[in-house]
């Protein structure tokens, strides 16, 4: 296509579902700039890191659930057209939430492309996934031929519920609007690779917790296994001319626009090793990947009990207290086997080329991580959380607690360290005195060197020690 870079979008009113989130905010910022008349951010939530950036660029942020019906009719109301980016189950414990997934990513679509038909909407852009065509079988440069990915052998509700959300969008294209003045609602999908970018929700935030916390033994698959990624810029540039592949006026294409009823792939166009990648993020940090790697079947057999255990827990698995699974079956697929695509049918038909470097790309999330680091409170291992909080009690039992289980047992251990009970007490009060000096060491540091943290510095060192101190020492000799 050879358009005008802001054809079909001046003067334009936009809806975009899931506009709170990360891709969904860039994406209303852009249709923004890009002369919008008025865009709509249809979210759950009322407030997101980037909320107070999108009302103060005149952005509309209207809450409600895309389950229900009346929600998406009063936020799609008089649009031009829809982004339909929310969805739910992509990654961690949503995963495992089916019915949930089912409500969202089917249900939620159908309301969508039903409020489309009965307002006269006739653009619909869905953000879909990779996982339409990919459960597990390797794919090199695949391409939108490829049929999709057989309905009951998904091993997650997302790429299932995904698969058949697309589908009846892609279906719905053409259908007849409600006003019976002979046009016609317009449907295509994209198919972002993993995304990235400075505040990405899904993919980093876990895996930078889960290797700060020493949570991480090992890689999984091999190091030739390649996978694509998108950076958050490239998928928003994709995503709307996606919109004005919809357009029926086009001089040429008059009632036959270019993107109806396709998909398409879109990534940086640069496959690579997913550990290898954020690896590059993770040593900025200053944080380690183990250098053993495990293989995809032993790997799948450790996501199977995570599943089967977090399962059980199914009524808690919104619980705050519930940490995430180390890995799922459906996550040891996207990082162990290899699947990438081209997206020259984008290219060609859209003139998707992507604007980010993937060096550009992650020299901007390196920099974002690095300040988050930098205004937060760093901290040790698990093991070491495990070491103080259950070491201390520990002591403090064997000291003082009569002979109730299990203290006889822990008794027997402190005796053979110490070899009396006046020298366990003797422990316990200097391991005591240790821990509140450290953190009043630390209350005064951290007012020099991390004022906005002090408080955070002091409990943590009270709890830990000197396992907490020397990060507030490496951050105040920097």
């Amino acid at each position: 296509m050879h358009l005008s870079e802001n054809e079909g979008i001046e003067g334009k009113t936009f809806v975009v579902t899931g506009g709170l989130g990360h891709v969904g905010s860039g994406l209303c910022l852009e249709l923004v700039r890009r002369g919008a008349d008025q865009v709509r951010a249809f979210d759950l939530r009322t407030n997101s890191p980037w909320s107070d950036d999108l009302k103060h660029h005149g952005v509309h942020c209207i809450q409600g659930d895309i389950v229900k019906q009346k929600d998406v009719e009063k936020a799609l109301r008089c649009a031009d057209c829809v982004f339909h980016v929310a969805s739910y189950g992509m990654s961690g414990k949503e995963m495992l939430q089916f019915g949930r997934a089912d409500e969202v990513n089917i249900n939620g679509t159908c309301h969508v492309i039903e409020a489309c038909i009965e307002f006269g909407i006739q653009r619909l852009v869905y953000v879909s996934t990779y996982n339409v065509v990919f459960g597990g079988k390797e794919i090199v440069n695949g391409n939108e031929r490829l049929p999709y990915f057989p309905i009951d052998e998904h091993v997650d509700s997302y790429g299932r519920s995904k698969s058949v959300a697309e589908q009846l969008v892609l279906k719905s294209n053409g259908r007849p609007l409600k006003e019976n003045n002979g046009k016609c609602l317009y449907t295509c999908a994209v198919r972002p690779a993993a995304i990235y970018g400075p505040g990405e929700e899904r993919h980093l935030p876990r895996i930078v917790s889960l290797v700060r916390l020493g949570l991480v033994p090992f890689k999984i698959g091999a190091p030739s296994v390649k996978t694509d990624w998108i950076y958050v810029d490239n998928l928003v540039l994709a995503l709307v001319l996606a919109s004005m592949g919809l357009l029926d006026d086009i001089p040429g294409k008059t009632g036959h626009p270019i993107a109806a009823g396709q998909p398409y792939f879109v990534s940086d166009g640069s496959p690579v090793n997913t550990f290898e990648f954020i690896g590059l993020l993770l040593r900025a940090l200053e944080y380690d990947l183990p250098k053993s790697w495990l293989s995809v079947p032993r790997a799948l057999f450790l996501g199977k009990i995570f599943s089967v255990f977090y399962s059980i827990l199914y009524p808690w698995l919104n619980r705050w207290w519930l940490p995430q699974p180390l890995i799922l079956p459906a996550e040891v697929y996207k990082v162990g086997v290899t699947h990438y695509f081209s997206f020259l049918k984008a290219k060609e038909e859209l003139g998707y080329v992507p604007m980010v470097t993937p060096r550009e790309g992650m020299t901007a999330t390196i920099s974002y991580w690095q300040e988050k680091k930098r205004k937060g409170i760093d901290g040790p291992t698990i093991y070491a959380w495990l070491f103080s909080l259950i070491g201390m009690p520990a002591l403090f039992s064997v000291a003082w607690l009569p002979d109730i289980v299990p203290v006889p047992f822990l008794r027997t251990i402190g005796l053979f360290i110490f070899r009396s009970m006046w020298m366990i007490r003797v422990a316990f009060f200097i391991a005591l005195l240790a821990h509140v000096s450290e953190a009043i060491c630390a209350w005064y540091l951290a007012k020099r060197a991390d004022p906005a943290n002090a408080r955070g510095w002091f409990w943590q060192t009270l709890a830990l020690g000197m396992f907490s101190l020397r990060f507030l020492l490496r951050r105040a000799r920097k």
